[in-house]
This record gives structure tokens, sequence and C-alpha cells, in this order.
């Protein structure tokens, strides 16, 4: 909730700049903005516990968002009052941290083509047509005004972008942002049918269906009977850990157990998960990713092995801060944390698992 900006209901992905993935890596960014993505996992989260008056106010950045967009192209980063202009540049004024440079103001993530995007708008959104705590429901009108989103996701799902990770000169069709546009058009069906619309239920499940056989044909890799992180591509990443959580496949079918598998295998390192490990922009990532370790202590839930989630999220739990916070990255060697800080992605990963792995007041007595 401190990184929420109340006048307008942005969430900034970090309250720092430029505090590295690890030592003298060049990977130094501006999280000082708020991120569709992760703005949309951390009103998800809080939205759980409850929060409803920061979900509200994220809503109303996201309906100021669409009306600017008029159905166009979305950036997958803004500024707190929805600026667009925030290109990066380096600075020479300020040391660093530890000294590290570049430091940069601004990120040139806003150039980019994320498509997951699209998804990340919807999903929010369209709570406000069940959701009876919010002061404003939403309206016949913004049901239509999100058609235009969903528009939009449809006509990019399967078209190249840089992807959740931002890779900055690698363009694919990326499994994970083609599921969060199915999912855009899913949840424009089931908002459709529970207003009443039924011809645009129809036609909104219609172009769902499209979407998911396209990503079952082109992300599967046949001779291993799992999903790849991109079509036509075998590599993995760790985002293809949502697709149930999306509900885009149930936990138990084969194609997802044999994806979790394999990442299991190829990018989980000691107790911590890699976004992916094969070479980037920046060469061969060295520090695991937070969030992308809560994301596996839950495939572990939903794969029956609750024992071993509890045991890697209770490590997680001792690697914070004496504020009882986490940055985005954790040094294999020395356990150390790194990247910008507080995270709100990492955040978001100890509230998803605090309430996945808590038993209930019955079981406790």
């Amino acid at each position: 909730k401190l990184c929420a900006y109340e006048e307008t209901g942005a969430i900034v992905a970090a309250m720092t700049t430029s505090v590295p993935e690890f030592p003298e890596s060049g990977r130094n960014w501006d999280y000082r903005y708020c991120w569709i993505r992760d703005a949309y996992y951390v009103v998800r989260a809080l939205n759980r516990l409850g929060a409803v008056d920061l979900l509200e106010n994220y809503l109303e950045y996201l309906r100021n968002l669409v009306d600017a967009s008029a159905g166009g192209h979305v950036q997958p980063v803004y500024g707190v009052g929805l600026e667009e202009d925030i290109d990066e540049r380096i600075t020479e004024t300020v040391e660093g941290y530890r000294g590290m440079k570049p430091v940069r103001i601004g990120n040139q993530a806003r150039e980019h083509l994320q498509h997951d995007v699209y998804g990340q708008i919807v999903l929010p959104l369209v709570q406000a047509f069940y959701d009876q705590r919010l002061l404003r429901p939403g309206t016949l009108d913004d049901f239509h005004a999100l058609e235009k989103v969903g528009d939009r996701a449809f006509a990019l799902h399967d078209q190249p972008d840089a992807g959740l990770w931002e890779f900055r000169t690698i363009a694919r069709v990326h499994t994970y942002s083609s599921v969060m546009c199915w999912a855009a058009c899913d949840r424009l069906a089931k908002a459709a049918d529970h207003i009443g619309l039924g011809d645009r239920a129809a036609f909104w499940k219609d172009r769902a269906a499209i979407i998911h056989a396209r990503i079952e044909k082109e992300a599967f890799v046949e001779d291993e009977g799992r999903f790849a992180a991109s079509f036509g591509n075998r590599e993995l990443d760790a985002s293809l850990l949502q697709l149930t959580d999306l509900g885009f496949l149930d936990p138990m079918d084969p194609r997802q157990v044999s994806t979790f598998e394999a990442i299991e295998r190829d990018l989980k390192k000691g107790p911590y998960l890699f976004r992916y490990v094969e070479p980037d922009d920046f060469g061969e990532p060295e520090t695991a990713f937070n969030f992308c370790t809560f994301w596996f202590i839950e495939a572990l839930y939903l794969n029956g092995r609750t024992e071993e989630a509890r045991e890697i999220f209770e490590e997680m739990l001792s690697r914070r801060t004496h504020a009882g916070l986490l940055s985005e990255d954790l040094s294999l060697s020395d356990k150390e944390l790194w990247g910008n800080y507080p995270q709100t992605y990492s955040l978001v990963g100890i509230i998803n698992c605090a309430v996945l792995l808590s038993r209930s007041w019955t079981d406790a007595r």
C-alpha cells in the first residue's frame, strides 16, 4: 500500500531506481513507475485481504487509461499520473548503489510491445460487474470500452512482443502474452453473460476458443509433452506456471504437470527459481527472481507437495529485511537481496503463498 499513489490510484513497482539485479551486471532499472502487469498482481493479492480501497483507486487509474487509449496501443508502463513520456536516460550526477553504474531515470519498457497488458487491463476491470463492495459498479458503457481492449488482445495474440521479462533485443510470440490475451477474451465472455448480453458472450467465447487452440498448437513441445515459453521454440520460463492460475489449464492436466516438472528441473537452483536461464541482452542471469520462487511454491501446493511448499516459503520469509520486506532478486551464493526495493511483486508472493498455505482455524485446533 505504501507503493500506491492515492491521488491517481497508480501503484509503482518499487520505490527505488538502479539497484542492480546482481553486482556490476548493468541490469540497473528505474522501477518508480506503474507497470500494468505488476499492479494487476498487486491488486489481485490485496483484494484477497479485503483492501477494496486500493483496488477501487487502481480501477479508476485503469479506466482513465482505457479512455485515453481508445482501443489503441497501450504501453506496459506509465507514470503515476498516466504520463506516457518516461524515456530512459542515464545520469552521471548520482553515485549509484555501492558505486555501481549506470544510474537510470525513466524506463525503456515504455517503448516496448508487451501484449499481456491487454489481459491485465480486462481482468481487474471486469470485477466491477460482479463485486457489490465497489462504490462504482461497472456500466454498459464500461463494458463496451473494455471490448475495444479485447479487440486489441485478439488482434495481437499471435504477434511477437518483448514479453513480460522485457527483452530489449528479442521479439517472439510469447506464450504468457498469448495466454493473457486469451484471458481477456474469456473474461469478457463471462462478464457479458453475467450482465445479460448473450450475443456478446458468444462472440467473446468464440474468440477465446480460437486463441486457446492456437496456443495449444503453437506453444506445445510434442516430444516432451510440455509447453514452451514462445511459439515454435523450446525454451522455458517461469511464467508458464501461471497457465493454471489464469484458468488456461487444470493443474493436473498432463501437459501442465510436464511443464511444471521441466521448470523444476531446469530453472530451480536450490530452493529458488530463476525467471529463465538462457542468455538475454545482458548475458546469463545470476540471481533468482523472488516472485518466481513464490509462483513455484504455489505450483508445489497445487501438485500436492504441501510440505515442500511450506519449507521453501519459510526459507523465503527468512530472507526478508528487518522491515519484513523483499527486493526483486536473491543471490544464490550468499543469499543477499539485490534489485530494487521494496519490490511489490515479491510482497505479492508473500501474501499469495501465506493465504494458500494457511491452515483453517478448525485444522489448527
